[in-house]
């Protein structure tokens, strides 16, 4: 799989990069690309974003730097999903989370502020994607986001030696996940529970397929 992130902060990325589980595939599963609109842009010195038509606070990314940024990238883009952050995008849940991880190319824009210039959502992304109904400064955490649970979904991500397998969407068809429970058995008299304790992994896995049908449902 192929990704690039257009961004202004492309340092932000640095950390996610050299953990678990992107670092697990980069390389080999997944071929990431961090790209600065400043390196594209048609204007001088630099410039990237505007005061908003209108008035208001804050700078705008503006739509001409967006597609001078993609034209010279791709030349031709079409066929290639571009997904923009915005609060008012699609919902990020597990559906589309797998559906994105299917394609063979993705392209993620980031924008800083008061965001995109509306005909970026409109006319230039083919999907806009929200983390939640809230604005943060920037789209570098919600490309974070996308970027780290399309790697778990990614060969080689999770390593199951290790227990740590992916079970969020294995264990209900994209519910939420089961509780767990370690060591020790007893803490301040708060108690494992027994049919973990049983050594019946038939009972253990339909208490957890139980747990995880109410967790979704509620």
């Amino acid at each position: 799989m192929q990704i690039d992130v257009f961004t202004l902060l492309p340092h932000a990325f640095s950390w996610l990069t050299e953990q678990r589980p992107l670092a697990a595939v980069l390389g080999s599963e997944l071929e990431l690309r961090f790209l600065t609109y400043r390196d594209y842009t048609p204007l001088s010195g630099g410039q990237v974003d505007d005061e908003p038509y209108g008035g208001g606070a804050g700078m705008v990314l503006r739509v001409d730097v967006v597609c001078a940024a993609l034209e010279a990238v791709y030349g031709d883009a079409e066929g290639r999903r571009v997904i923009a952050f915005s609060p008012q995008g699609r919902q990020l849940d597990q559906g589309l989370v797998d559906e994105l991880a299917e394609e063979d190319a993705l392209t993620l824009l980031s924008a800083r502020f008061e965001g995109f210039d509306e005909r970026i959502i409109e006319h230039v992304a083919t999907d806009a994607v929200s983390i939640g109904p809230y604005v943060l400064s920037g789209g570098e955490l919600p490309a974070m986001v996308l970027l780290d649970a399309i790697a778990r979904r990614l060969p080689g991500a999770i390593r199951e030696e290790s227990g740590a397998v992916e079970s969020f969407s294995e264990a209900l068809e994209g519910g939420f996940e089961f509780p767990h429970y370690t060591r020790p058995a007893e803490f301040r008299g708060w108690r494992v529970p027994d049919v973990l304790l049983s050594g019946n992994h038939a009972l253990i896995e339909g208490w957890r397929l139980e747990r995880s049908r109410e967790r979704s449902l509620s």
